[in-house]
């Protein structure tokens, strides 16, 4: 994710490189380990406290105790090892783990910071393997250390070793991934009457021809591509293969160009449907403070983490750090952040937003018992119970009256130090710490408060007002300290999230502030910040550090009285069109394309995918849509590495993202990631051990490595599958505009009475009508005319007995109550499941 971690380098546990790589010959330099056969014994070697090192069948071997948590909890290393800058070396060894073990071997710096200069995470089995890596020095060092971290383990186990070996002079590894074909498609499939576009990697310069078959390898249609160049993000020379006018459904159609043939992928309406729900399930499984059930979720049931049983230390009454505050909070629950255990406001704060907004776009969409998860049944969407879990975690985080910044919010909590890989959150037992308060984090409380007022009314009141009244303390304190930052330092244990403005923040907070209670103090700061008519639409995308246009998006779409929402509306066309243009001068359709590749580029390409849409939402023209169908399809395959993002969608896709617990690349009783989880994508930063060796120099679209250790490009976290979740409801929405236009009126405050018409634009009679609106605030319709209405929470369904034929109009009317502040007019209207003009 785009975060800040200080002490990148000084994780223990970070970065793992490829077992079983070959290394090229060293004979060159000297050897570098002394005794490395342990033919005198096991001298110079050393372990720590709780095992005993003894040379058995000409082997060093240790019994390893069962029982520990950390990687580091048991270690055998050698010291003084030299080093020299710009020197490869390669080193090798046999191990042996009696049961099959993963385990850790480093090559490091022997004192805080610990740097590591190599680290691989070796599988070993019973009878043994021979490993070898290659590494190039960073520094000159007397007395780098060889070290083996074997902790971890449950259970003990008998780890040996033999033949170690570490010589300079040797070959730098060059990594090559494997891309397969060189016809780069959406693996997982393409809309019917959608853009269906590839891109082919070739040498020719001149069109070449393409055939698209179907599963029984007939070619149903064929033509020419269109050469691009040479293509900046990738360095490959491509061309354009459109077969957007073939619009029969089918499977396992493939495309071929070039002498290459595609992996398959199908064409079918119903593409979309599942991806939603499954990017949605993913936050269940993050979930911290209550037990994952294997039931709701088969192969991922787990214990509670930090709920306070030991190991844990808990989140039920965490202390401040040292000097920080004189209390402790429950902040038990939220979301796990990413594959850490750490919960930060600023990133929770997105992602709660776009949960929400996913929910507020097309209520109907979203029902209950749809996710799968404990509160399936409570007659409330299941969105929004997810959701709820992660609010309630940042309500908790504020500061309790009478304290010092009362009303603000601390910026995170998370473990005083860092931990290691795998380790589940019920095992985890480091202190956990508040953080200081941030003006950044308020806000973001403030602005998902806000939102939620209005969101849960209809199904919870208290709740709601509990939001609202949260959502202007933080405001009021916000205002009084505007300038409280979080520290970029502060990088120990989880990541420092720190934003120098907070401009974008106050903008954001005041525009839900203001759709939600409609009152002047937030109009007038909404109409006088520079984000209000700044161009705010970054080429870069927007993410937690950039939401000035989570507030753009909500004044244009959710109904407000800003004097100037038109202009704003305008704005977000304006900005669509920068997007549309970036991808259609782009040879892989990216909507995308700074010259480096941002820390979670993948979240980034889908955000700019939110605005085009969005665009969509206002305008109904058909080129918005169509390039976020499009912009999808490099997140599913369409891409300089052949691959899909997102676990268990494409034939080959991303499936060790980085994280503690679904950590099957390094231990295998644990599960990969769910599917539905996006991976970060390419990092043109390699701020990991792991890119920084095998990727330096990468071209844009090639900074990437599907591994758990590499943190930069392959993590996981819960603000990048929350516009996974937004673009993907988005694009399963199969509901045309329809030829209707509806005018809605309304009288009267607490009790008031609407009337809508229905005019009939098209040239086809609409039979047996009804049409389905939502309402913002908790709303309830009592009595109607002309029509049948039924309401299930904010949804409200009008049926109507006649025809409306075209060019006439029908009128209804009823009667409401509305339980206080602003009573704004639905402006979404659906006749017949089809979007009204």
């Amino acid at each position: 994710m785009t975060r800040c971690r200080a002490a990148l380098l000084a994780l223990f546990t970070m970065v793992a490189l490829f077992p079983a790589t070959a290394a090229q010959a060293a004979d060159e330099g000297p050897e570098q380990i002394v005794n490395g056969t342990f033919d005198t014994g096991t001298a110079p070697w050393w372990g720590t406290a709780n095992v005993t090192l003894a040379v058995t069948d000409g082997r060093l071997c240790a019994d390893i105790p069962g029982g520990t948590t950390n990687p580091w909890d048991v270690i055998i290393g050698q010291d003084n090892i030299p080093l020299v800058e710009g020197d490869t070396y390669a080193y090798r060894f046999f191990a042996a783990a009696t049961p099959a073990k993963v385990g850790r071997a480093l090559i490091q710096l022997p004192v805080d910071p610990w740097t590591q200069y190599l680290s691989a995470a070796p599988e070993m089995s019973v009878s043994g393997n021979s490993y070898s890596y290659t590494f190039t020095a960073p520094v000159s060092l007397p007395n780098a250390q060889v070290a083996f971290q074997l902790g971890g383990s449950a259970e003990p186990w008998r780890f040996c070793m033999d033949d170690v070996s570490l010589k300079g002079g040797a070959e730098p590894e060059v990594y090559e991934p494997d891309t397969g074909p060189r016809v780069r498609v959406n693996m997982v499939g393409y809309l019917p009457a959608g853009p269906k576009k590839a891109t082919v990697v070739t040498t020719a310069t001149e069109a070449v021809d393409w055939e698209l078959k179907n599963a029984a390898k007939e070619t149903v249609a064929s033509g020419r591509t269109t050469p691009r160049g040479v293509d900046a993000s990738s360095g490959q020379n491509v061309h354009t293969l459109d077969f957007g006018s073939y619009r029969k459904a089918g499977k396992e159609y493939t495309l071929t160009a070039d002498g290459e043939t595609s992996r398959p992928f199908d064409i079918a309406a119903d593409l979309y449907d599942q991806l939603p729900v499954d990017a949605l399930k993913f936050y269940y499984t993050q979930r911290s403070g209550i037990e994952i059930l294997d039931g709701l979720r088969p192969g991922y049931g787990r214990p509670a983490g930090h709920v306070g049983v030991a190991p844990n230390q808990g989140d039920v009454s965490v202390p401040c750090q040292p000097g920080v505050c004189d209390y402790s909070l429950n902040v038990k629950g939220g979301w796990y952040d990413a594959g850490d255990h750490g919960k930060y406001v600023v990133n929770g704060g997105i992602s709660v937003f776009q949960l929400m907004a996913t929910y507020e776009r097309d209520k109907a969409t979203f029902k209950d018992r749809q996710l799968n998860i404990p509160e399936s049944g409570n007659g409330t969407p299941d969105i929004l119970d997810e959701a709820r879990w992660e609010q309630e975690f940042l309500l908790s985080m504020q500061v309790p009256d009478g304290k010092p910044y009362a009303g603000m919010a601390h910026h995170k909590i998370h473990d005083q130090n860092w931990t290691g890989l795998p380790l589940l959150p019920h095992l985890d037992p480091q202190l956990r710490e508040l953080h200081p308060t941030s003006t950044a984090a308020t806000l973001n409380l403030a602005a998902t408060a806000a939102q939620a007022a209005r969101l849960y009314a209809p199904y919870d009141g208290k709740f709601a007002l509990r939001n609202l009244e949260a959502a202007r303390k933080a405001w009021t304190a916000a205002k009084a300290n505007p300038e409280r930052y979080a520290d970029p330092t502060d990088g120990t244990g989880g990541g420092a999230y720190n934003d120098p403005d907070v401009s974008d923040e106050f903008y954001w907070a005041a525009a839900e502030l203001y759709i939600t209670t409609g009152e002047k103090e937030f109009r007038d700061f909404v109409l006088t910040s520079p984000h209000h008519t700044g161009d705010i639409w970054r080429e870069r995308g927007f993410d937690w550090g950039n939401t000035a246009q989570l507030g753009r998006l909500d004044l244009a779409t959710v109904p407000n009285a800003l004097p100037d929402r038109a202009r704003v509306r305008q704005s977000v066309i304006e900005g669509a069109e920068k997007y549309l243009g970036i991808q259609r001068a782009h040879p892989y359709g990216l909507s995308y394309n700074p010259p480096d590749f941002d820390w979670g580029s993948n979240n980034l390409v889908l955000n700019n995918l939110v605005v085009m849409a969005t665009a969509y939402d206002l305008t109904g023209q058909e080129k918005y849509r169509a390039g976020v169908r499009e912009g999808m399809d490099y997140i599913l395959g369409r891409n300089a590495l052949n691959q899909s993002y997102v676990t268990g969608y494409g034939e080959v896709a991303s499936k060790n993202q980085h994280s503690r617990w679904y950590a099957r690349q390094l231990d295998p009783a644990l599960p990969n990631p769910p599917r539905g989880t996006l991976a970060g994508g390419p990092n043109s930063g390699l701020q990991d051990p792991l890119a920084q060796r095998l990727l330096r120099g990468c071209k844009p679209q090639f900074c990437y490595i599907d591994h758990i250790e590499s943190w930069a490009t392959n993590e996981l976290t819960i603000n990048w599958n929350s516009p996974l979740a937004w673009v993907s409801a988005f694009l399963a929405d199969r509901g045309e505009r329809s030829d209707c236009r509806v005018r809605y009126s309304a009288h009267g405050a607490g009790s008031f009475a609407a009337q809508v018409a229905i005019e009939n634009t098209g040239r086809h009679t609409v039979d047996a009508w009804a049409l389905r609106w939502s309402f913002l605030g908790g709303q309830r319709v009592r009595q109607g005319w002309g029509a049948a209405l039924s309401q299930a929470g904010p949804v409200v369904t009008a049926k109507g007995q006649g025809r409306i034929k075209p060019g006439r109009t029908v009128t209804f009317g009823f009667t409401a109550t509305n339980p206080g502040g602003p009573n704004p007019a639905p402006e979404v209207f659906w006749l017949n499941g089809a979007r009204c003009k």
